[in-house]
């Protein structure tokens, strides 16, 4: 299958050519149908400092997408069909730490990254555990499920602190600077 790899330890993406992912019996095979590029992708493909520092070589980026399960790991124990449109959380988390035992699986102290850590979501397909599939509503379009990643990130944060009449400053205009503004916006800041 083709795929965007961060393939050498230099600035760089590559398309490559690699295996078809092999499914692991706690996972979904997702065909992949749309996928959108993040700051992280960017430090990835510039090799900065940050990435140098976790980003195993190869690896195949990406950890916002949209797509389609095509296969069911043996093991899976959820509502999934074949055919179910499917986004991912790309924080894979232990379930045993302390965070995520407490409910904060997001900042589980042995998280690994889609698309950072391990296999991303650049390519034609992902196997990525089941837990992490999140199922898209047929009225949500595959270019707006793509970004449900950064937007879930704006949510969160905006929607952290009472905004209803504060001045609030948004510090970056990318994408989820943007986001965050209409919807601070929207709450009333």
């Amino acid at each position: 299958m083709k795929a965007l790899v961060k393939a050498k330890p230099e600035v760089g993406i590559w398309m490559e050519d690699v295996p078809e992912p092999i499914l692991g019996s706690h996972d979904v095979l997702v065909k992949i149908k749309k996928t959108s590029i993040c700051g992280t992708d960017i430090h990835i493909y510039d090799w900065d400092e940050s990435a140098r520092k976790i980003v195993p070589i190869p690896l195949i980026i990406g950890h916002e997408f949209i797509g389609e399960i095509i296969e069911i790991g043996s093991e899976v124990k959820s509502h999934f069909k074949m055919g179910d449109r499917v986004s991912g959380e790309n924080h894979v988390a232990c379930e045993f730490c302390r965070n995520c035992r407490r409910g904060a699986a997001h900042i589980c102290r042995e998280n690994i990254s889609i698309g950072v850590t391990r296999t991303g979501g650049c390519a034609e397909y992902i196997a990525m555990p089941a837990q992490n599939a999140y199922p898209v509503p047929d009225s949500i379009s595959d270019n707006i499920a793509a970004i449900l990643n950064p937007l879930g990130n704006s949510v969160h944060t905006a929607l952290s602190f009472d905004l209803v009449g504060e001045d609030v400053l948004i510090t970056g205009a990318g994408p989820t600077g943007i986001m965050a503004a209409a919807i601070a916006r929207h709450a009333g800041a």
